[in-house]
This record gives C-alpha cells, sequence and structure tokens, in this order.
C-alpha cells in the first residue's frame, strides 16, 4: 500500500495504559466496523470520509516531530495491511504501538500490542498470546467479568489495566479501585490527555 485512510496524526502524549505521559505521534487511521455505542471518535469510523495519504508523507511527518514512538490507532487499524507503513517507520528506527481491538489479523512489524476488546466484535484467537496490554474499558459492572474471562486467554505476562468509559468516569472509578485492590493484577488506567486537555 502506498496510501493509507488517515482520520488525523498529531503529536502529542500517550494520555492512558502503559505508555501513559511517554511523547508518540498519534497516526489515527480511519475505517471501523467494531461499532462501539461509546467510541469517543465516531467520525472515524466512515473511511471514505477521510482522504488516503501517501504513506512517506505520513512519515516524513513523523520524522518532522523528532519522535521516537508511533501509536498507530483508529478507527481499527488493523482492518489494514500495515507491513508498507511500519516498514517504512522501521527505516527510521521508530518504535511501533498499536491499539486494536483485536477483531482483525495483526500485519506488519508492531513492537508493543495493546489489545482493546469490544463485545460488539471479539477478538480473533491469535491475537491474544500477541498482546502486551489488555486494556478492558469498563462501561458497566458486568464488564469486570468480561476482563476476567479475557485476562485467562492473554500471556501471563501481559500488562492487565481496567479503564472507566469517559462519561461512566465518576460512576465506575469507584468500582474500579475497590475491584484492583481485591485483585492486585490489575491496575488502573485514567485517560490523562482528557484532564490535561490535550489531542
Amino acid at each position: 500500500m502506498s496510501k493509507i485512510p488517515l482520520m488525523e496524526d498529531f503529536y502529542s502524549l500517550q494520555g492512558e495504559g502503559y505508555h501513559t505521559g511517554r511523547p508518540a505521534y498519534f497516526i489515527r487511521l480511519a475505517g471501523c466496523d467494531v461499532g462501539c455505542v461509546w467510541c469517543d471518535v465516531k467520525e472515524s469510523w466512515d473511511k471514505n470520509a477521510h482522504p488516503e495519504v501517501e504513506i512517506q508523507e505520513i512519515v516524513n511527518r513523523v520524522l518532522a516531530s523528532g519522535t521516537d514512538f508511533v501509536v498507530i490507532t483508529g478507527g481499527e487499524p488493523a482492518m489494514y495491511d500495515l507491513k508498507d507503513l511500519t516498514a517504512a517507520l522501521k527505516e527510521h528506527q521508530i518504535e511501533i504501538a498499536i491499539e486494536t481491538s483485536g477483531a482483525y489479523k495483526l500485519t506488519g512489524e508492531i513492537d508493543w500490542v495493546c489489545l482493546s476488546p469490544k463485545k460488539f466484535k471479539q477478538p480473533l484467537d491469535e491475537i491474544y498470546p500477541l498482546a502486551q496490554e489488555l486494556k478492558m474499558i469498563i462501561f458497566n459492572k458486568h464488564d469486570f467479568q468480561w476482563a476476567e474471562e479475557l485476562r485467562e486467554k492473554v500471556a501471563t505476562d501481559c500488562k492487565l489495566y481496567l479503564q472507566a468509559e469517559w462519561d461512566k468516569l465518576n460512576q465506575m472509578l469507584p468500582l474500579m479501585i475497590d475491584y484492583v485492590k481485591k485483585n492486585n493484577n490489575w491496575k488502573i488506567s485514567l485517560q490523562t490527555h482528557k484532564f490535561m486537555d490535550i489531542p
């Protein structure tokens, strides 16, 4: 692929999960058929609403930022063959993370896989052992049980995070705190970029 559908790209800080606080260049690909009702970037769903951008142009923007770390996100970025994009980034020794629902096979050279599963279209079995990070969105009380079910499927050294759906933060955070205190293999992930009002 010489071009890929791009909703937006920008240099900021990773706001959640294992790499929280780390400067990162975000490549948000357009297109998603997972359909989470609480998705905070629904404008990314329609790939035809966003331009296809030359991979080399994206890489040039990454290099201009001075970063050594890229997060490929979406939408659902694994819908696309990422071999050309990741190869072009790797030519410049860029570390690459992906945030994916796991609903599609992963392609390309990825250093860090953050699996953030959605009930609407669950992960492929082959994705679980590849995940270095499991980030479970807590929307209601039943999601704790689902988190435990998926914890059994990932590798034993996978980093485990519970993250409240943003609009349910005040309601779910106290429950998450109690849960993590009793189940200390989990940690809490907060969307710190939203607290800091940065993209």
